[in-house]
């Protein structure tokens, strides 16, 4: 493993560190393992994993308050779990049983949490861009300086629907922060192959909005944007675009084999790029940690996702009343 230095001017603390590298491996282990429950039939329709890109929302979130929001696309377990929702709910809506977030009948791409202020993952490519510029109207109807963070991918920067949203959100002043989680696949498709622009934070220009491209495999760089974005919004400002570079070492969802880009690529980005990787390395060489708390803190993790998955088997399905609940508002 090569080590590498942080690109963040972000001073942070060895508990902030150690905190950050719990989260990290916790949405990594428990994808890990909602991987294995896919493959043994156990979790149904589709399943995106958030593996590799996990330094994106935990910096994200670290530069969060109470009361701002999220809402994303349908690759959403990692934002869930960031936020604070509990492993137990999201996995147990994973396996489509009554003890879900979403009581079951949402599955991987739809879940919801109004206590943790998660607004959905969504389905429909590029459709939660307007929904996070709505939440931030919300807020700046309210006259409080909540934020919402918009996260959507390079494929879905792509949409329509994505400049409407910019148009407005600069006209209205709104404090939204829209997150491209740039990944380098729409699909299977190379975001060199589906557009000509050299960067996609760049295209905010057009109605002023200001933004950055940032370092997603690096924690602490997506902290110090994420605090820049953050401030920005808060003191009115309007919008703001973080183009986060980042990498997913699984395929698009479970059902791809990914067979549009090489094993060595993959391989390259894990041994040199590793964000949970790059945080371990930090702890050890500050000498914050010894290789024995990081197992320690491993096999803590092991536990709560294997609890998760225990209580997503366990908990029943929905009944079939449960199908003409929550149909009308």
């Amino acid at each position: 493993m090569a080590t590498r230095k942080s690109t963040a001017k972000s001073n942070v603390s060895a508990e902030e560190l150690l905190g950050y590298y719990r989260d990290m491996l916790l949405i990594r282990r428990f994808e890990e393992k909602a991987g294995q429950l896919y493959g043994m039939g156990l979790i149904g329709g589709f399943c995106h994993l958030y593996i590799g890109q996990e330094a994106v929302v935990v910096g994200l979130e670290a530069a969060a308050k109470e009361g701002d929001k999220r809402v994303t696309s349908y690759r959403d377990h990692g934002h869930m779990l960031a936020c604070g929702m509990d492993p137990k709910g999201v996995m147990a809506e994973l396996t489509g049983r009554e003890g879900g977030y979403s009581k079951g009948k949402g599955g991987s791409m739809h879940m919801f949490s109004k206590e943790k202020h998660f607004y959905g993952g969504h389905g429909i490519v590029g459709a939660q861009v307007p929904l996070g510029a709505g939440l931030a109207f919300s807020d700046k109807y309210k006259g409080n300086d909540n934020v919402t963070f918009t996260y959507f991918g390079d494929g879905a920067a792509n949409q329509g629907q994505v400049y409407e949203t910019y148009n407005m959100a600069m006209l209205w002043d709104l404090p939204v922060i829209f997150v491209i989680e740039n990944n380098k696949y729409a699909m299977g498709t190379s975001v060199q192959r589906a557009t000509k622009s050299p960067s996609l934070w760049e295209r905010g220009a057009a109605y002023g909005i200001k933004g950055e491209e940032v370092d997603g495999m690096d924690v602490l760089a997506v902290k110090a944007a994420g605090e820049k974005a953050v401030a920005h919004c808060r003191a009115g400002k309007g919008p703001y675009i973080l183009e986060v570079m980042t990498y997913r070492y699984r395929g698009h969802s479970m059902s791809d084999p990914a067979k549009y880009r090489t094993r060595d690529e993959v391989q390259k980005m894990r041994s040199e790029r590793d964000a949970i990787e790059h945080v371990r390395e930090l702890l050890l060489q500050g000498k914050h940690a010894t290789e024995d708390d990081l197992k320690t803190i491993d096999k803590d993790i092991k536990a709560v996702v294997n609890e998760a998955a225990e209580f997503s088997k366990e908990s029943p399905e929905p009944a079939l009343e449960e199908l003409w609940t929550d149909i009308y508002a």
